[in-house]
């Protein structure tokens, strides 16, 4: 196996399995505090968020290893950073949100994630531009996701 191929299958490993990972361990929208939890009317449909997921994370693996692949850590240690830290934040709303219900902290969580999420893809434009372009639609589902955890928030209050 090549090591462009296995590196592929690591960040792939990383993103989607431990996205996987956290979604079971965390049960996500199949909880039965979020089933009975005031939501708004636009929030999706639970069967659409395991695709979506999904899609985004495998989109994240292949922006992660365009850059890596560019280098390595030796080279790109900033901007591979940046990746891991914001997929550290997104891990950890998944825990905040659902595990410890804590819906304000997990909005500031997401909004961080947000800023991360733009700070990593400037980074990542400046070795592979089409990197950084892959995750323009994980911060455009981050934000859709960090409105929802907003008005979630104030529906509560």
């Amino acid at each position: 196996m090549k090591k462009t191929t296995a590196g592929l299958l690591s960040w792939l490993a990383i993103c989607v399995g431990g996205g996987a990972l956290v979604g079971m361990v965390t049960a996500g929208g199949d909880s039965p505090w979020y089933q009975v939890l005031d939501k708004p009317t636009w929030t999706p449909p639970g069967w659409i968020f395991g695709p979506v997921w999904t899609l985004l994370y495998m989109a994240m693996a292949l922006a992660a290893w365009r850059v890596w692949r560019r280098g390595g850590w030796t080279t790109h240690a900033v901007p591979l950073a940046a990746f891991v830290a914001q997929l550290a934040l997104n891990f950890a709303w998944s825990f905040i949100f659902f595990s410890f219900q804590l819906i304000g902290w997990a909005l500031v969580d997401i909004l961080l994630l947000g800023v991360t999420i733009v700070v990593t893809m400037r980074l990542f434009a400046i070795v592979d531009r089409y990197a950084a372009w892959l995750l323009a639609p994980y911060l455009g589902w981050v934000m859709f996701a960090a409105a929802l955890n907003a008005e979630i928030y104030r529906l509560l209050q």
